[in-house]
C-alpha cells in the first residue's frame, strides 16, 4: 500500500495527499492513517464524519468536487479544495481445491487523494482508483492464504 500511494502522489501533479486510511479494530468504526504521501493528515477518523468515513460506511467511492459542501467534512488540511475516496474492500477468499468459504465483505482500508484544485478529479480518476483498490483488495486476500513468516526460516 506505501508503494501505491507513493506511486500515484508522483504521477499526477494534482493529487496533493494521497494515501490510505486503514480500518481500524472490529466493532471501532475508526479509520487509522497510514501510509500516504503529503502533509500530515488526520490521525483517525470516525466512520460518521467526514468523506473518508461516508467511504467506509458504505464502502462506496465518494467524488466531491467542493469539499465546502460536503456534510461533515474533516478539514485535516486547510487547502484541501476536492478529493476522492474509494474503499477497499476484501469480499472473499477462494482456495485452490475450489471451496469458497463463506467471509463477508469486509473493508481494509480506504484509498483518500486530496487537491487543491477545485473540481481536480473527474469520473475517470473515480474509475482507475477503483479498478486498482478492486485489485488491491483481491490480492489482500491472497497475503493471508500465505503460510505465516517466522525469523527461524532464515536458518
Amino acid at each position: 500500500m506505501a508503494t501505491v500511494a507513493c506511486l500515484l502522489h508522483e504521477a499526477f501533479e494534482y493529487y496533493h495527499w494521497t494515501g490510505f486510511y486503514q480500518a481500524g479494530p472490529p466493532g471501532d468504526d475508526t479509520l487509522v492513517i497510514g501510509p500516504y504521501q503529503g502533509h500530515m493528515g488526520c490521525l483517525r477518523i470516525p466512520y460518521s464524519r467526514g468523506v473518508c468515513g461516508a467511504a467506509a460506511r458504505t464502502k462506496t467511492s465518494q467524488l466531491v468536487p467542493d469539499v465546502s459542501q460536503f456534510p461533515g467534512y474533516i478539514a485535516c488540511a486547510s487547502s484541501t479544495r476536492s478529493e476522492v475516496v474509494v474503499p477497499v474492500v476484501r469480499s472473499h477468499i477462494s482456495f485452490n481445491d475450489g471451496r469458497t468459504p463463506s467471509i463477508p465483505e469486509k473493508l481494509v482500508a480506504v484509498l483518500d487523494v486530496d487537491s487543491d484544485h477545485p473540481a481536480a478529479f473527474t469520473e475517470v480518476d473515480q474509475e482507475c482508483l477503483e479498478e486498482l483498490c478492486e485489485w488491491l483488495g483481491d490480492h489482500l486476500q491472497l497475503w493471508h492464504k500465505l503460510p505465516k513468516w517466522e525469523p527461524s526460516h532464515l536458518y
